[in-house]
């Protein structure tokens, strides 16, 4: 699949992966459209090529006037940036997503100035989020349940990846739409790979996430990047051991060169290593997934001596 193409969601009735092309890489960037009774979009991408997004609802053959629902996991921008945009061609659908993020949707601006900050020259890929209105907006907390219709999703916060994070469940199918909840899982090389942005990334919280899906143990599993495989209990293992070992990683650089900028450009360094995607989404995801991990360190720190 390729930038702006869509497919069905094989063992899924209903569901469809959009893949937005984010940061240039085929299926980096996975948005779940559900043509039920009540359709659903989860996720949004950045919004930058939502007009590929709005097609692919009109070729599902969703209207206007019938999206119910707009769904991102969680407040980060690759996951809410188009939120905005959805509301303004779709006047009926309602946008929910974890309370903690509601705030940043309906005035982004601190949102995008944290975002700017943190993915630096990658704001290239991004666009200026649209504000969602107060009235198209509300929280979820977990266990509230989002109706679709024939079926419905079930919220389970999961503030590890961020305080703002939540991933949904779909019972009937078994699904569960991770988010950033269980890494970023990369087909190409059939490993997962942890997610740790700051500020507020939390260790322990992700392995409590982790654990949640674990405890469910779907079917299925539909990642917030690079879309969708069927569950085996073993990717969960494999997320916790990436985590705790990408941690310590960064924590032995940082005690072995002892000053936080020579061991981001040692991480963006060895992101050359990287085959499956361009090299300069390399270089930037190690950038930020390894500040993610020294402002947790700090964090954890600065804890201990209180």
């Amino acid at each position: 699949m390729h930038a702006g193409e869509f497919e069905s969601v094989r063992g899924i009735a209903d569901l469809y992966v959009h893949d937005t092309g984010m940061f240039g890489t085929d299926e980096y960037g996975a948005v779940y459209v559900y043509d039920t009774e009540k359709p659903a979009v989860i996720d949004t991408g950045t919004g930058v090529n939502r007009e590929a997004l709005f097609k692919t609802l009109d070729e599902i053959g969703i209207g206007r006037e019938e999206l119910a629902w707009i769904l991102p996991t969680h407040a980060h921008l690759d996951h809410a940036g188009g939120a905005g945009h959805l509301v303004e061609r779709y006047p009926n659908a309602e946008v929910r997503l974890p309370e903690k993020g509601v705030r940043h949707l309906i005035d982004p601006e601190a949102l995008v100035a944290g975002t700017k900050s943190a993915v630096q020259d990658q704001w290239q890929y991004y666009d200026d989020p649209a504000p969602v209105p107060e009235d198209r907006i509300s929280g979820l907390a977990e266990g509230d349940r989002i109706d679709l219709g024939d079926r419905e999703l079930v919220v389970h916060e999961a503030p590890g990846h961020a305080p703002h994070h939540a991933f949904y469940h779909e019972p009937d199918a078994d699904v569960v739409f991770t988010a950033d909840a269980a890494g970023i899982y990369v087909p190409a090389v059939d490993t997962v790979r942890p997610t740790t942005p700051p500020p507020q990334f939390d260790l322990d919280q992700c392995l409590t996430d982790l654990s949640a899906i674990e405890e469910i143990d779907p079917e299925y599993l539909c990642f917030g990047h690079f879309g969708p495989r069927e569950y085996e209990p073993s990717l969960i293992g494999e997320a916790k051991r990436a985590y705790v070992e990408w941690v310590e990683a960064v924590r032995e650089k940082r005690e072995a060169l002892g000053d936080d900028e020579a061991v981001v450009e040692h991480f963006e360094e060895t992101s050359r290593d990287v085959e499956f995607w361009n090299p300069e989404r390399a270089r930037a995801d190690a950038s930020l997934n390894s500040r993610g991990i020294l402002t947790y360190l700090n964090r954890i720190e600065g804890e201990s001596e209180a």
